[in-house]
């Protein structure tokens, strides 16, 4: 099991949440949470990864380990960070700088608006690998420098990100990372990846196969390019 940790981003504090390996393979994750901030969820994929030998840490974007239930008040304080995607960008570097140190490859990978915050953070050239689970695709008011190798995983059904969107997506990878993958569900929309979300029937919600699916493919695809 992990516990709380506090590092900064710029002179604002952070709480985010580290889980460390019994066997360390040498490399490390960031675990970026969807909109409502560091939940349990997330906290939990964190120990996951660390029994596979990674030193995780669950990033929190928000600040103080702000993280709410009420979808109204998550999507304000995601609104905020999404017209703002330099100080997005900037909290995920201190992340990523607070597991970097050791020296060994680093990847990321983010759910829902913390997907987006891992393709960004892809964009900076600052990875070594980046997954995006149901993710969104629009791109930021600053140019791609270069990409690591991507994985996406797409409902095709999502409506927060539709297939215009997902060929876009495709067409910088292709333009920018020297090996790039997506897998797309079919009759799978939005956090298709967290038992929590029963689903709304407008393309939101969980769905197991899918789920399990991209477990496995998101776990062979970090370990080919992290250790």
């Amino acid at each position: 099991m992990g516990e709380r940790h506090d590092y900064a981003a710029g002179d604002r504090r952070m709480l985010g949440y580290r889980a460390w390996p019994e066997t360390p393979n040498g490399a490390a994750l960031l675990v970026v949470p969807a909109f409502m901030g560091l939940r349990k969820f997330e906290m939990a994929q964190c120990d996951r990864f660390a029994g596979l030998g990674y030193e995780v840490l669950g990033v929190d974007y928000y600040g103080d380990g702000w993280t709410t239930a009420d979808a109204d008040e998550a999507s304000a304080a995601m609104g905020e960070l999404n017209d703002d995607r330099e100080t997005l960008l900037l909290r995920t570097k201190a992340a990523l700088d607070e597991v970097r140190d050791r020296g060994g490859k680093v990847g990321a990978m983010g759910f829902c608006f913390g997907g987006k915050a891992v393709l960004d953070l892809a964009r900076s050239g600052a990875l070594d690998a980046a997954v995006s689970m149901h993710g969104i695709y629009d791109r930021p008011p600053f140019e791609t420098r270069s990409m690591p190798p991507v994985l996406l995983c797409h409902g095709w059904n999502d409506p927060l990100a539709k297939p215009a969107d997902f060929e876009a997506m495709t067409r910088e990878l292709e333009a920018n990372s020297p090996d790039w993958h997506a897998l797309c569900f079919g009759q799978t929309g939005h956090a298709f990846t967290d038992p929590a979300n029963p689903g709304d029937g407008e393309g939101m919600g969980y769905v197991e196969r899918s789920a399990n699916r991209t477990r496995s493919a998101v776990d062979s695809f970090l370990a080919g390019y992290l250790t």
